[in-house]
């Protein structure tokens, strides 16, 4: 897996949580379930990215800089 894939569940995660909030401000119905949503797509992809940052090979040159 790619890491643009876990930036793209993250940033998906983003917009589902800014689209829920409003939908909650403005009381419309199937709010909570999409920011449910938008915060399990946020974990997914933060995980995601996390480890693929940890298994990257270089990530000890990256990090002495």
């Amino acid at each position: 897996m790619k890491a643009k894939y876990a930036i793209i569940i993250l940033v998906l995660g983003w917009c589902f949580n800014i689209v829920g909030a409003f939908m909650k401000i403005t009381h419309w119905p199937g709010a909570n379930e999409l920011l449910a949503f938008g915060v399990i797509l946020e974990v997914i992809g933060a995980i995601l990215l996390l480890y693929k940052l940890v298994t990257y090979s270089k990530i000890r040159d990256f990090l002495n800089r």
